[in-house]
């Protein structure tokens, strides 16, 4: 009886031939790929981003820290490589239940051409503690509040003056990156202020019309912001756009 009990473990090891049994490092190991690859979805993106971009974004997903980070930009060259450090955990089982930790290097391709779901590649860990990143610059205010009041009011028989609006903007005292513009059109000045977008999201900016009896400023709504809607321009800032309901 005694020799059965002692056999009992073999036997439950050994069922099912021809099976291979995965250890439980292996499966730890697939639990840090697997953090890995839906770090490399979360950077999946057409829009383009700077090299420093991405590796800020990495480091900011759970799980992930960054140690590498090469190219220059998502659309230069092939893009840019991100080597990540992650971490798994399994179980030994039943007759040993200890949790096991894995820590792996990957490296992710974020590029146009990489696919959504692209399996990041086993590396060797860098030396050297995680990298840092700098918080991004946020972009300037634009000051449609400033502007209203900075703006002339003219009288429904009066004449508007764009040297009076160009003045009014030159007292705002824009930083160089608002881009500013002003077009007279049939007795109306447009106006606009606005900053560069990335070709991607809805870009920023503030709209003014001033005439006879009609001073406006207003902030387009996002659908006309979006690039290529035109929602912008001073064309719009002069003979505004319907809203899509």
């Amino acid at each position: 009886m005694r020799r059965i009990l002692l056999l009992a473990p073999l036997l439950l090891l050994t069922v099912g031939c021809g099976t291979v049994v995965r250890s439980s490092a292996d499966e730890a190991t697939d639990s840090a790929r697997e953090v890995a690859r839906k770090a490399g979805e979360r950077l999946y993106g057409q829009r383009p981003r700077t090299a420093e971009e991405v590796g800020r974004s990495a480091a900011g997903l759970d799980g992930v820290e960054v140690l590498r980070v090469t190219g220059t930009s998502t659309h230069e060259g092939d893009g840019v490589d991100v080597v990540v450090r992650t971490s798994g955990t399994a179980y030994n089982g039943w007759l040993d239940p200890q949790e096991v930790d894995a820590q792996r290097c990957f490296t992710l391709r974020v590029s146009p051409a990489a696919e959504w779901d692209e399996d990041p590649v086993d590396v060797d860990c860098p030396d050297g503690p995680a990298l840092t990143f700098a918080r991004p610059s946020a972009p300037p205010r634009l000051p449609a509040e400033e502007l209203r009041a900075a703006l002339p009011q003219v009288p429904e028989d009066g004449e508007a003056d764009e040297a009076e609006v160009r003045g009014a903007l030159a007292g705002l005292d824009l930083p160089p990156s608002v881009r500013t513009e002003v077009k007279t059109d049939d007795g109306r000045i447009g106006v606009i202020l606005s900053v560069q977008g990335n070709g991607f999201d809805p870009q920023d900016c503030v709209l003014a019309r001033v005439g006879p009896g009609d001073t406006v400023v207003w902030v387009p709504p996002t659908v006309q912001r979006m690039p290529g809607e035109g929602g912008c321009t001073v064309g719009n800032a002069l003979d505004p756009a319907a809203v899509p309901h």
